[in-house]
């Protein structure tokens, strides 16, 4: 994924269409960019859920959230083996929904 995106969807389309239960409303959004918060879609135990959170990745090792250690990209080889992605990769997982790249 690149640093920034947009997503012109509203809510009850995303929940509509990655058939989430629980949806988050949201405004088209042209600009969006590491930290901000934005519509994710995870699983949940009652179904898929839309929901709001921040982008990015805080590493277990960080003691606060500080853009320092934010990240937003891993690499396929090696996502399974870095510690910062590791267990994420595993455990952690969403959708990001996006109508395009900036």
């Amino acid at each position: 994924m690149c640093g920034r995106f947009s997503l012109t969807a509203d809510g009850a389309t995303i929940a509509s269409h990655f058939q989430a239960s629980v949806f988050t409303e949201s405004q088209p959004r042209y600009n969006i960019a590491p930290s901000q918060d934005i519509v994710v879609v995870r699983d949940d135990p009652a179904g898929r859920e839309s929901t709001m959170m921040r982008w990015g990745l805080v590493p277990h090792w960080a003691k606060e959230i500080n853009t320092k250690y934010s990240m937003i990209n891993a690499r396929t080889e090696t996502v399974t083996d870095k510690p910062a992605y590791r267990d994420p990769f595993r455990r952690q997982r969403c959708l990001i929904p996006a109508n395009g790249v900036l």
